[in-house]
């Protein structure tokens, strides 16, 4: 299945494994790249070194274009971008962020950039800047969708840009791939329907719980990590979505956050002072990056939190990725015959 996506980054089939934080490893992200399909690189966690040692356990593992993602928001995220810059990654994809300077390096040695955008307003932004590809996140979507269901924000994107799209947000089997390419997507990305295969790092037990889970077992909160993001449905979410940190409380948990991330805790005490929204976003996601850990890498929901999207609730085994793929082909090409004249 050819579309403008698989064109342009020389893949087989338009499916792409987005860069989830502790998920989208070398080895998933090769297994998809050897499956026909796109992985991007989740760089959240790693300093630049390991970035740069993960890209080169990538390429080991594979000789499939793959991608690096950057949440530009989060520290160190730039330095991860230089790193894929200098190591002429094939895809990088950033969000949360001015990309610009992204475009013009990976423009240097023929790379190619995506935006993750939400809104017909960013879009356009990214368009401007000359981005390849947008990957347009719906509300249905893990993590940091945006406010609107995929079902209209594609189109809506559709009719505002000339990119090629990846839909994110609620995919997970062939119906959906069909339904993403008719309201204008050229690929989708499946994050949830990729953390629930033989290749993911995902613990077992989480894997049992994805699996177990229906379509309305989340929640969409901005108070977990500080901007509106949607988890599974534990008690534990419940507790740590229910109430914002406080300055006091942000204070000394962004002075851990920096200490991991090698950044002073003067500059931190300095920015609780200029910039106190800023130092609370940081401690929010030094708090929020451990428990997402703990649900993925040891199985913890009791003080861990899973990113999850609605799409949990369409899967129910957890297969290779090679052969997921080819079963999501088989899916699309079967309910497109079946579709009226």
């Amino acid at each position: 299945m050819q579309t403008r996506i698989t064109r342009l980054f020389g893949i087989d089939k338009p499916l792409i494994c987005p860069g989830m934080s502790y998920i989208a490893v070398p080895e998933l992200v090769a297994a998809v790249g050897n499956a026909g399909g796109l992985g991007i690189l989740a760089t959240g966690p790693l300093s630049a070194e390991e970035t740069r040692a993960a890209i080169r356990r990538i390429r080991a593992l594979s000789d499939k274009p793959f991608g690096v993602g950057v949440t530009l928001l989060m520290p160190g995220a730039a330095d991860n971008a230089r790193v894929a810059l200098e190591e002429k990654v094939p895809v990088i994809n950033f969000s949360l962020g001015k990309g610009d300077w992204i475009v013009e390096g990976a423009r240097r040695y023929g790379g190619k950039v995506v935006a993750t955008v939400t809104t017909e307003k960013h879009a356009r932004a990214a368009e401007k800047i000359g981005v390849d590809a947008l990957l347009v996140t719906g509300h249905e979507a893990a993590a940091h969708g945006g406010a609107v269901t995929s079902l209209t924000l594609i189109p809506a994107i559709r009719d505002a840009v000339k990119l090629p799209i990846i839909a994110a947000g609620g995919f997970a089997d062939g119906r959906g791939l069909l339904a993403a390419l008719a309201l204008g997507a050229d690929a989708v990305a499946m994050g949830t329907r990729l953390a629930a295969t033989r290749e993911s790092p995902v613990h077992a037990a989480t894997k049992g719980m994805i699996v177990a889970k229906a379509v309305n077992d989340t929640i969409y909160s901005a108070k977990f990590d500080g901007i509106p993001c949607r988890m599974m449905d534990t008690p534990t979410a419940r507790r740590k979505a229910s109430r914002a940190l406080t300055i006091f409380e942000a204070v000394p948990r962004a002075m851990l956050a920096a200490k991991r991330m090698g950044m002073s805790a003067g500059k931190v005490l300095a920015g609780a002072f200029a910039q106190p929204a800023a130092i609370k976003q940081l401690a929010q996601f030094g708090a929020a990056t451990e428990s997402i850990r703990l649900a993925i890498e040891e199985g913890d929901h009791n003080q861990g939190v899973q990113l999850i999207g609605q799409a949990q609730g369409l899967v129910r085994d957890v297969p290779a990725v090679a052969d997921l793929f080819e079963r999501i082909l088989r899916e699309a090409r079967g309910v497109r015959t079946c579709l009226p004249d």
